[in-house]
């Protein structure tokens, strides 16, 4: 395994000096945010499809600080009630591709995205109960006639430019928010669709990742993860539960709080998640997302980085068993 970032927190450094800066603390790959809600600020796709000397510049900082590029990411729901709204995550979506095959880059991580609850709906609607049987009929609505269509359709054109793999972060608010859903898409659509697999997400809704880990890698079902973690509030949650909708800056009154790893759950928890994604294949980027409300980006990264090293298991598995 590798250890790497999405940038996006360091959007506001030079691409080069951001990269340096990874560089300097032992990571070896980014997730470059290019669209949708990680934003352009490294990576605009309409700047390097057109200009050629952008994109070599954009390619000579990777050679230059040692960091590959692990995947491309441009968060959106394309599938969004509202048309505007939706082409404009759609389009991200397509100048990722097109960048990514020009980059030989074969990821892509995104959101399944999540469809109104009718054909002239304005905003999405996340289902998440089965009664008042109106919710089964949006359900059907969304799955049968937008969800899976549209993914069926933009994975094959994907799958034309070199496309391997589409990284669906499991997201509540999302139709893909738990292995079961992605797994679900995945049926319909073909193993270009996996897991970008965010512990963070997971945690609170009452998920254990280890046996998520479990039954997605299985699969081979995890294209990516991100290393997130969340600290519920023992407090609060007894209290309100765990579907909160206060601010994620409201750290003290929420259930809760997105944290830097290790500020979540202790080492065991996650050498466990870790132990669990070796034992079952995956042999990729461990990316530090950091959304922690009570850290800056640069402390909050490289108390994750310090942290993860110590849990990593990075040599390849031993080829003989000398004990048995």
């Amino acid at each position: 395994m590798k250890l790497g970032v999405l940038t996006v927190p360091f959007g506001g450094k030079p691409l080069k000096e951001a990269l340096e800066y990874i560089a300097s603390l032992g990571l070896t790959a980014a997730e470059i945010g290019c669209g949708g809600c990680p934003g352009k600020a490294h990576c605009d796709p309409k700047v390097l499809l057109n200009d050629e000397k952008a994109l070599g510049e954009f390619k000579k900082a990777f050679e230059d600080t040692g960091i590959e590029i692990a995947a491309l990411s441009c968060h959106g729901n394309a599938v969004h009630p509202d048309k505007d709204v939706a082409k404009k995550y759609h389009d991200d979506f397509v100048d990722a591709v097109l960048l990514a095959e020009k980059l030989g880059v074969k990821k892509i991580i995104t959101f399944s995205g999540c469809p109104g609850d009718h054909e002239g709906a304005k905003y999405p609607n996340w289902v998440t109960c089965p009664w008042p049987e109106d919710f089964l009929a949006i359900l059907d609505y969304q799955w049968n006639e937008v969800l899976i269509p549209y993914w069926k359709k933009t994975a094959a054109w994907a799958a034309e430019h070199g496309i391997t793999q589409i990284a669906f972060e499991m997201h509540p608010g999302f139709c893909v928010y738990n292995p079961e859903t992605l797994l679900r898409i995945r049926k319909e659509v073909g193993d270009i669709i996996g897991a970008n697999f965010d512990p963070s997400h997971l945690f609170w809704q009452g998920i254990d990742p280890v046996e998520a880990i479990r039954v997605l890698g299985k699969e081979n079902a995890i294209h990516h993860f991100h290393a997130k973690d969340t600290w519920i509030d023992p407090n609060n949650t007894k209290v309100n539960g765990v579907l909160d909708t206060k601010h994620y800056g409201d750290v003290l009154n929420r259930s809760w709080t997105f944290r830097s790893v290790g500020y979540g759950h202790d080492q065991q928890v996650w050498r466990e998640m870790i132990s669990m994604l070796r034992m079952t294949g995956y042999d990729h980027v461990l990316s530090i997302e950091h959304e922690d409300a009570l850290m800056t980006s640069e402390e909050g990264f490289e108390k994750a980085v310090a942290f993860l090293k110590e849990s990593m298991i990075s040599d390849p598995t031993p080829t003989e068993m000398f004990w048995a």
